[in-house]
């Protein structure tokens, strides 16, 4: 079970990639909860998982695996449309790097270093 979720953890961190604190007017655009709708990946974040970047430069992620729940914390930066990540899972710390393909209200498209591209929409709070 340990193993699976350090896989999952390590599909995000090739997913989506993010140390320090939002920067700029990608790092302010970017502040907020945002939930995958599409992935290029079959094998990777399941449908659903969401981020949630912070103003003080932390990033936490929820994924759902049957009956399970993962919560995932680290850090970001972003410096123009690069994004580095450093996550924490299982004592372990890892850092990977990723492209902003598109950042709008609404919508938000990150691409790894190998091409992978994942696509979110902004969760709005109701009420």
């Amino acid at each position: 079970m340990r193993w699976s979720r350090f896989a999952i953890a390590g599909f995000l961190v090739l997913g989506l990639t993010l140390v320090g604190t939002a920067g700029g007017e990608n790092g302010k655009k970017l502040v907020g909860t945002w939930k995958l709708t599409k992935s290029s990946e079959k094998k990777g974040l399941p449908p659903g998982a969401t981020l949630e970047f912070t103003k003080d430069g932390k990033l936490k992620f929820n994924i759902k695996v049957g009956d399970k729940e993962l919560d995932v914390g680290g850090d970001y930066k972003v410096d123009g449309k690069k994004l580095t990540i450093t996550i924490e899972f299982m004592g372990k710390s890892k850092t990977d790097t990723a492209t902003i393909e598109k950042l709008t209200a609404t919508d938000l498209h990150i691409k790894d270093d190998k091409g992978k591209v994942d696509e979110f929409k902004r969760v709005t709070k109701k009420g």
